[in-house]
C-alpha cells in the first residue's frame, strides 16, 4: 500500500510541477490559453487536421444532435471558424491524413449504423467533398500515416491487427501483410 500511495504522489507532483510551476517566467508567459472564436457546431470524436495554408479542416465527430457530415474551417491568423461542405457520409471516430497535393483523405469511422469502410477526399480549393476507393476492411479508432511516397498507410483500429495503403493516384486500397 505505501509504494502505491508513493508513486501517486511522485506522479502528481510531477504533473503540478510541469503545470504550476514553469521553468521561468518566460516560459510560463508563452504557455497559455485562450478562446478563439466559436465553431458552428460542438463535437466530439472529430478529426482536425492543417491544411497546406495552415488553416485547419475539422471533420464530422458526434454532437448532442448525432454523428456529424459537416466541416468547418478554423484559420488561425483571423481567430475564426467558417463552414466548408459536408462530408457524403456522417462518420465519427475516423481518420484524416493530408495529402502531398494537399487534399485531405477521410477514411472509415463509424456511421449511423455501422463500423465504415468508406474513404472521400475533401478539396480544400473547392470546399467540396468527393468518395474514392473504400478500404478493404471497415475500421474506426485506427490510424493513418501518410508515407513519402504520397501512400496512406492506415493500421488497427478496434480489435483490428491488420492494415492497408491507400494510393491516392488511382484511387484504390490494398491489404499489406500483418
Amino acid at each position: 500500500m505505501r509504494s502505491r500511495i508513493g508513486l501517486r504522489s511522485v506522479l502528481v507532483l510531477s504533473v503540478v510541477g510541469l503545470v504550476l510551476f514553469p521553468a521561468s517566467p518566460a516560459a510560463a508567459a508563452r504557455f497559455h490559453w485562450t478562446a478563439e472564436g466559436t465553431m458552428a457546431e460542438a463535437r466530439a470524436a472529430h478529426t482536425a487536421t492543417r491544411l497546406a495554408d495552415g488553416t485547419v479542416l475539422v471533420a464530422g465527430g458526434l454532437s448532442h444532435s448525432g454523428i456529424l457530415a459537416s466541416a468547418e474551417i478554423y484559420d488561425p491568423a483571423a481567430g475564426t471558424w467558417a463552414a466548408t461542405g459536408s462530408m457524403t457520409t456522417a462518420r465519427q471516430q475516423h481518420t484524416a491524413t493530408r495529402l502531398l497535393d494537399g487534399r485531405v483523405l477521410v477514411a472509415g469511422g463509424v456511421g449511423d449504423s455501422s463500423i465504415l469502410a468508406s474513404a472521400e477526399i475533401y478539396d480544400p480549393i473547392s470546399g467540396t467533398w468527393s468518395t474514392t476507393g473504400s478500404m478493404t476492411t471497415a475500421r474506426f479508432q485506427d490510424s493513418a500515416t501518410r508515407l513519402l511516397n504520397g501512400r496512406v498507410l492506415v493500421a488497427g483500429g478496434a480489435d483490428l491487427a491488420s492494415a492497408e495503403t491507400y494510393d491516392p493516384a488511382s484511387g484504390t486500397w490494398t491489404a499489406t501483410g500483418r
